[in-house]
This record gives structure tokens, sequence and C-alpha cells, in this order.
């Protein structure tokens, strides 16, 4: 009954926004890009964690889970101006197709949302040119986010399982 009675004193109030400490809502583009290298070496920054028994049997890799901490950069090279870090886990989720369910976390380190962080979860269905996913929420300058993320993939080497994946956010935030 006192949750209740909180949550109609906050709707009753003058402005819930400012009780909660929220400024006025805005819209912010982010372009920036991730390296996600999954090669066994001394650099990954992607690694499998879990896997089925016929994982590997699977053209798809369905059943294969990875856990990722992966620099977030200015630009496309690994040498770029690292911004932030992109951390979770993503598993190859579909028996037909290459295609990932992600639960992330962007944490930004640099710039106006240093110390922010954006969280995406969706399906990424990798072979597609652009992909989309969804922006559910995030922390600091992202309190209550919401919006979408455009991923294309930028470079392949399938040899070395290191990947470089471009992304523009759209992300609505207080």
């Amino acid at each position: 009954m006192l949750l209740f009675s909180s949550i109609v004193a906050c709707k009753a109030g003058a402005d819930w926004k400012k009780s909660l400490g929220l400024g006025k809502e805005k819209v912010s583009y982010l372009h920036f890009y991730f390296h996600d290298i999954a090669s066994g070496t001394k650099n990954a920054t992607a690694l499998i964690v879990a896997m089925a028994n016929t994982t590997i049997t699977s053209s798809t890799f369905f059943g294969m889970l990875n856990v990722v901490d992966d620099p977030l950069t200015q630009g496309p090279a690994i040498t770029s101006k690292v911004i932030g870090r992109m951390q979770g886990v993503y598993a190859s989720a579909s028996q037909t197709e290459f295609s990932l369910f992600m639960g992330l976390n962007f944490l930004f380190t640099t710039g106006e949302f240093n110390g922010s962080t954006l969280t995406m979860i969706g399906r990424n269905p990798t072979m597609e040119n652009v992909r989309e996913m969804s922006i559910v929420g995030g922390s600091g300058a992202f309190r209550l986010a919401r919006g979408f993320l455009l991923a294309k993939t930028y470079s392949a080497n399938t040899v070395t399982r290191s990947f470089v994946v471009e992304c523009d956010v759209t992300v609505i935030h207080y």
C-alpha cells in the first residue's frame, strides 16, 4: 500500500519529472564503431562462455553464448579515439540463419556523456545490410532513454573472427 501511495503522490505533484531530477526531454544522435575480436588471442574482446552439444555442427552456431567487452571508437580503425566500451552478452539464437540475440550496455568514457550508459536489446540478423535494435534504457545523461540503434558491418575477418560494426543511435532522454 505504501508503494501505491508514493506513486499517487508523485503523479499528483506539479512536476513529477522535476521530483526525479529530470530536465527537459531531448533527442541525441550518436555515431561510433565497436570492435568485436573473438579470435581467442590475448587481445580477444568477445569470449565463448557456453555452447550446446550441437552448436559445433550447426551452420548458424545455434546455442553459442558470448560475453563481450568491446572498445567503442570514433572511427573504424582500432587506433581511433576510444570513447567507451560495449559490455554484455550475445547468443546465436536462430537455427536457420546467422542471427544473434544481443543484450548490451554501451558505457561512454569521454565527452558529454562520460559515465553514462545506454542499454540495447534486440535481434541482430548479422547478414542483413542494416540491422535495427532497441535502446531500452540508460543511466546518467541517458536516464529513462528510449530509441533505436542501426548497425552496419564495416569490416569482417572470418579467419580471425574480428568484426568492426558501425552504429548510428537515435535516443530520446532527459
